[in-house]
């Protein structure tokens, strides 16, 4: 199978190379990069074929493609593999418009192509581990959630995660989707309002005009409520770039995770950043496992397009809601 990679503007292909040739019937074949500096910095630092164009790549007829653009770009790219009858694996969110989003569904559906949304949550052992727990009805009816999706302000790794037109929103466009996916996953339902609170308060004096912190509360369709913290609360020294916790409340147990816990914490020199190294399971090199099953075994991929298209949905009422300072009704007009 060969596959390739259209964008290094996120920081995440960065990761995704090295998961792409890991795999024993993979061919990486090479990148490509609209910002030629950028692309062939890349190319060279992890040895990678650099491509001149997408459209020379998509010339090579790879049979996959991951889209690793600006959250706002990956339209273009998505409607262009498709095209060119590649699947496609799409970075989060998997877009800034529901429009955008609905448009990459459309090609790919009338390509004949599958379209996954890069979700790697949906394959992380500690998160599996609380999805066989509810549906074993261990926890009986699930209650409510306490969730968070915290982390640092990306700026330091990209300049565009802190430009609205290109990553359609701060904190809240960055960190919502995941913990909006999984919740989906757990309950299998829709949800049906959202109240979000925004502010800039974090980082005030830094210039952004995105926000930096965020609360959702949630409320899907079986009565499950959930409250999701979105903040880029950790300053830039922390050992690690945040984290993923939720708590789970049924009417049988409480159920916690913390997806990230598998690591330790290394201090080096008192002048130097601590560094976490990371023991566990890597849950993007099964993510991007079941991308290539996929396309090997003609299936749709455990996360989809329209998993994307929902979870977006979830960030955009929250916006509504927290510039009219009232609860949102999903599904969005």
């Amino acid at each position: 199978m060969r596959l390739a990679i259209m964008s290094f503007a996120h920081l995440h292909a960065e990761a995704y190379i090295h998961n792409l040739r890991a795999m024993p019937d993979v061919e990486m074949i090479g990148i490509a990069d609209d910002d030629l500096e950028r692309g062939r910095h890349f190319a060279d630092q992890f040895d990678a074929h650099f491509f001149p164009s997408y459209e020379a790549l998509l010339a090579e007829k790879p049979d996959g493609v991951l889209v690793c653009s600006e959250n706002a770009r990956h339209r273009p790219l998505v409607e262009m593999a498709a095209d060119a009858g590649a699947h496609v694996l799409s970075e989060k969110p998997l877009a800034t418009t529901l429009e955008d989003a609905q448009a990459m569904l459309d090609a790919c559906d009338r390509a004949g192509v599958h379209l996954m949304t890069a979700f790697p949550m949906r394959f992380n052992v500690p998160a599996l581990e609380i999805k066989r727990l509810v549906e074993a009805g261990t926890l009986g009816q699930i209650y409510g959630c306490n969730a968070a999706n915290q982390g640092q302000m990306p700026s330091h790794h990209r300049a565009w995660f802190v430009d609205k037109a290109l990553a359609g929103g701060g904190a809240v466009m960055d960190h919502t989707v995941h913990l909006a996916d999984l919740l989906r996953w757990y309950l299998q339902c829709e949800a049906t309002e959202v109240f979000a609170e925004t502010n800039a308060i974090l980082y005030g004096d830094s210039g952004v005009e995105v926000e930096t912190g965020g609360l959702l509360m949630l409320t899907f369709e079986n009565g499950t409520f959930a409250t999701i913290d979105t903040s880029w609360n950790k300053p830039r020294y922390y050992s690690t770039w945040g984290g993923l916790k939720l708590d789970l409340v049924g009417e049988k147990g409480l159920a916690t995770m913390d997806a990230f816990k598998q690591g330790m914490t290394v201090w080096r020199h008192a002048t130097e950043r601590p560094a976490w190294m990371f023991w566990g399971s890597d849950s993007n090199q099964a993510m991007i496992d079941e991308f290539a099953a996929a396309i090997r075994e003609n299936r749709t991929p455990a996360v989809t397009g329209f998993d994307g298209y929902k979870a977006l949905e979830i960030v955009l009422a929250a916006y509504r809601s927290a510039a009219a300072g009232q609860p949102v009704a999903l599904p969005l007009e």
